[in-house]
């Protein structure tokens, strides 16, 4: 009779190694049969088509949510001249609310970007070719700001029905007979050197630069009537912030010097 205990002997008998089934070991990889590799083939090319589309879409959407902000909402542009200095210097960028005059009132004090349709400035250089394609496609996008070759940026100093005179015994300009103290003029800026005096038409706007002494603004095209009032429809926007260079940040529209008005 064996010494061993049956449950011994069962350990035992379970401790043999398997036996292997015919075929290479597990262990051992197995080169993929053509229709396994075209599979594989076909998965990838599925994966790479799909993230594709995705990144085609993304970049298709944030070129239309780009280009909604800026027909309805804000737009950007970059100062070409020193028309409005010190408030805005050359090459600075600021950012126009298209909100204004759609839905808000244009005000005294605010500084506004406008179509030339008046004719202020000389016709602008001609691009031809693929940069002419590229300009467009970001200006119109939004990718970059606009330039000031069709558009213009002044003050507002007189709206529809308002009386705007210069000047006073002081050279202040004169309001519906209110003179303006104006902190944001050019040191040296002299309003007396064209001295004027002008009934608003409505729905127009009397518009100065804050150099007066270098600005080719409402003044200056007065021999040339009407044009030198400007259509509130070719308003594009208000400039509320100039956002480039930084230490340039700021809202330009100073309103407080025409509270007196009526």
């Amino acid at each position: 009779m064996s010494d061993t205990y049956p449950h011994e002997a069962f350990l035992r008998k379970r401790s043999k190694p398997p036996r292997h089934r015919a075929g290479p070991p597990r262990h051992v990889a197995r080169m993929p049969s053509k229709e396994a590799d075209r599979t594989i083939r076909r998965r990838t090319r599925r994966v790479r088509g799909s993230r594709f589309f995705e990144w085609t879409m993304i970049i298709v959407l944030a070129l239309a949510l780009s280009s909604f902000v800026r027909a309805f909402l804000m737009q950007a542009f970059w100062i070409p001249s020193s028309s409005m200095e010190e408030t805005l210097q050359i090459g600075d960028n600021v950012v126009v609310s298209r909100l204004t005059p759609r839905f808000f009132d244009i005000e005294r004090g605010d500084v506004v970007v406008f179509r030339d349709a008046e004719g202020w400035l000389p016709p602008p250089e001609e691009k031809r070719g693929v940069s002419k394609v590229v300009d467009r496609a970001l200006t119109f996008t939004g990718l970059r700001p606009a330039s000031g070759e069709q558009h213009l940026v002044k003050r507002v100093i007189g709206v529809g029905g308002d009386t705007v005179s210069c000047c006073d015994p002081e050279g202040k300009i004169q309001v519906n007979g209110v003179p303006i103290s104006e902190p944001y003029l050019a040191p040296g800026a002299d309003n007396t050197r064209i001295p004027f005096e002008v009934t608003v038409p409505e729905g127009h706007l009397w518009v100065m630069g804050d150099n007066r002494n270098r600005s080719a603004d409402s003044r200056v095209h007065l021999e040339d009537a009407p044009s030198a009032f400007i259509n509130q429809d070719d308003v594009v926007g208000r400039v509320f912030w100039i956002t480039w260079p930084v230490n340039h940040w700021g809202n330009p529209t100073s309103n407080d010097p025409f509270d007196a008005v009526k």
